[in-house]
């Protein structure tokens, strides 16, 4: 399996991660490569992007449809741009990201991502949140401690197979989308209106809207996520074969993204229909399920709103998982379990969702909500500016490189991006800053400023200096291992023995490496009988006894192999010994044996091997053992016992 592969199976837990894309017929190659544009996509239909959609729809009526369809499009260049990455270089985004910066410009540009991503579990987090008052009337703050335990369920959920579960959350939300469009023809909206929406304007004070769209619409980590899922599938390194992918990926994007901009679209018009037409002010998302009255009901409306807001929240919190791990192994190489790494993205969520609930309600959930989106677009140059020079360096794409007018509109797409949120800063800290404490500005300014070095550092260096030619993300850590090969002499080497029929297996396998290193034994035994344990030392039994004797007939029939050997009898906790042994005798190598049981097996017999190598310096060999009964010598009996 390649070194991409390994990572996939990795994040997804699976040992088959590559998809095989050998396929008769032209549709089903392109069913084999569609899934990592629709799981991309599910992010689309999230919480987030119907609170923007609802608050740009009731505000503004039908004017920023054309602010949704401008993101859409930039969604599908910049995702059709990541999925090129991910298949050509065999790398994802923030692989290159940190092959190409230096360190402290890479730990800056995680340090955004793993922002972005908990803006984005904060938006699944709120709509479940919401979902579950709707459903059950729970309290918010109630809502919050379920959230949080969620995590353990989801993972525990995650054993069936990703694709299985998101196949029956996007069901879900698909249902809930369709009863969207559907309501679009029935409430009868000013189809005139909605024509003019497509023609750009701007009113200033929709510029914090806007910039929601945008955010929750192209969201900065699924470029991460999408560059690593396309790795997914078993793509020949060929031209042919990489052409192919990224045709396949192109149309799986466009037909993904496209779905999920009719949901929003349809969001927006129908709350323009039902709020901005009657002026009614919408500040709280628990408003929206009025928009489904007409066609499910004043009964059914609010449970249909309420459970595509937890599903929607729960599949899009899959997606923020995989891209949380793709994030820190990608930029750091480091990785985590995903229960833990999971358990720490929903936290840095919950936080700010406790504090805002507890101050300001239902209506500080909303603005909540908005306001993460809003942080979601702050992110973006942070990821598009090094995907856009990435994809059109010629080193790193080869024959896949940017055409020139992909360059052109690409540049564009940033340029946008990065004046709206300038013009978003600018306001807002106007008015910030001028009605704030005079230690305000000396705190945001530096941040602030620090903030524009560091794009203007991304954006210039690869045209001021060109950035080196990568190796190929599938054999890059294959040369630096290979590079670092060399033979390891043993000249000590320790065995870990338990007086069980077991041992003939762990003191073969050291023999046979002692005797090609020309290396001495030293067997090693600890007493952990209950008054050894007690009074340490100190203790003697005849228990103690048989286990020095048993060791020491061991050791003279090694001699008798010609094969030096020592003998180290311990007494205490087994773990605690054996490592508190290497410490004093530096081994060149400790042997130690497994039973290969697991679980109950664990918490009966204890877990010596995981804790012992875990704690020692020296490289361990475990040798699977048959035996875990301590063995008696033969016919020989307790006091007080006849055989």
């Amino acid at each position: 399996m390649s070194a991409s592969a390994a990572e996939q199976s990795h994040r997804f837990g699976s040992t088959n991660a590559e998809v095989q894309v050998k396929r008769r017929g032209w549709f089903r190659r392109l069913l084999v490569f569609a899934g990592p544009a629709y799981l991309v996509s599910v992010g689309y239909m999230d919480p987030g992007n119907w609170a923007t959609d609802i608050e740009g729809g009731a505000r503004f009526g039908y004017t920023l449809i054309w602010v949704i369809l401008m993101s859409n499009l930039m969604a599908i260049l910049l995702q059709t741009l990541a999925a090129r990455f991910g298949v050509v270089t065999g790398l994802d985004l923030a692989q290159g990201c940190r092959r190409e910066y230096p360190r402290p410009v890479v730990f800056l540009l995680w340090g955004f991502a793993e922002i972005a991503i908990a803006a984005t579990d904060l938006a699944e987090a709120l709509g479940t949140i919401v979902g579950l008052n709707l459903l059950f009337g729970l309290p918010l703050l109630w809502g919050c401690a379920i959230t949080a335990l969620d995590t353990f369920l989801l993972l525990a959920l995650q054993r069936l197979g990703v694709r299985k579960i998101e196949a029956v959350i996007l069901a879900m939300v698909a249902t809930i989308g369709s009863c969207f469009l559907i309501e679009v023809f029935l409430a009868r909206p000013d189809w005139g209106g909605i024509a003019s929406g497509f023609v750009p304007r701007l009113d200033p004070s929709a510029v914090y809207i806007v910039i929601g769209i945008i955010g929750a619409t192209v969201m900065p980590h699924n470029l991460y996520l999408h560059s690593s899922l396309v790795q997914s599938r078993a793509v020949s390194n060929t031209v042919t074969g990489k052409r192919e992918a990224c045709r396949f990926n192109l149309i799986d994007s466009v037909v993904a993204l496209n779905a999920a901009f009719f949901v929003n679209a349809a969001i927006l018009i129908m709350a323009a229909a039902n709020f901005y037409s009657r002026g009614i002010e919408v500040t709280e998302i628990q408003q929206a399920h009025a928009l489904l009255d007409n066609i499910l009901g004043d009964t059914l409306a609010p449970i249909a709103f309420a459970l595509a807001l937890v599903a929607a929240g729960q599949s899009s919190t899959i997606t923020g998982t995989i891209s949380g791990q793709v994030v820190m192994e990608g930029f750091v190489n480091l990785r985590m379990r995903p229960w833990l790494r999971r358990l720490i993205t929903r936290s840095a969520a919950l936080i700010p969702a406790v504090i805002t609930i507890a101050i300001a309600g239902d209506q500080g959930t909303y603005k909540l909500l908005i306001l993460s989106q809003v942080i979601l677009s702050l992110q973006l140059p942070f990821a598009t500016i090094p995907l856009i020079h990435f994809t059109s360096d010629r080193r790193k794409m080869g024959d896949f490189v940017n055409p020139r007018w992909v360059k052109l509109v690409a540049w564009v797409v940033a340029l946008i991006i990065v004046g709206l949120n300038a013009k978003l800063v600018h306001y807002e800290l106007s008015g910030a800053l001028g009605a704030g404490p005079p230690w305000l500005s000396f705190l945001v300014i530096p941040l602030v400023g620090g903030c524009v070095v560091l794009l203007a550092y991304v954006t210039l260096k690869p045209l001021l200096r060109p950035g080196r030619v990568w190796e190929s993300g599938k054999t890059t850590l294959v040369s630096d291992v290979a590079g670092r090969i060399q033979t390891m002499p043993f000249k000590e080497i320790g065995i870990a023995l338990e007086h069980s029929p077991g041992d003939a297996e762990v003191i073969s396998a050291a023999v046979t490496l002692a005797r090609s290193n020309k290396a001495r034994l030293t067997l090693i035994h600890v007493i952990d009988t209950p008054g050894t344990l007690v009074y340490g030392e100190e203790s003697a039994s005849q228990h103690g006894a048989q286990d020095k004797a048993y060791i020491e007939d061991l050791a003279r029939e090694i001699e008798a192999r010609d094969l030096p050997v020592d003998i180290m009898l311990r007494r205490g906790t087994p773990v605690d010994e054996i490592v508190r042994v290497t410490e004093e005798f530096p081994f060149d190598l400790l042997v130690l044996g497994s039973h290969g049981h697991r679980g109950l097996g664990d918490l009966v017999y204890g877990a010596t091997v995981d804790n012992v190598r875990h704690a020692v310096r020296c490289p361990v060999l475990v040798v699977r053992t048959t035996g875990r009964e301590r063995a008696l010598h033969e016919e020989q009996t307790e006091p007080g016992f006849t055989s």
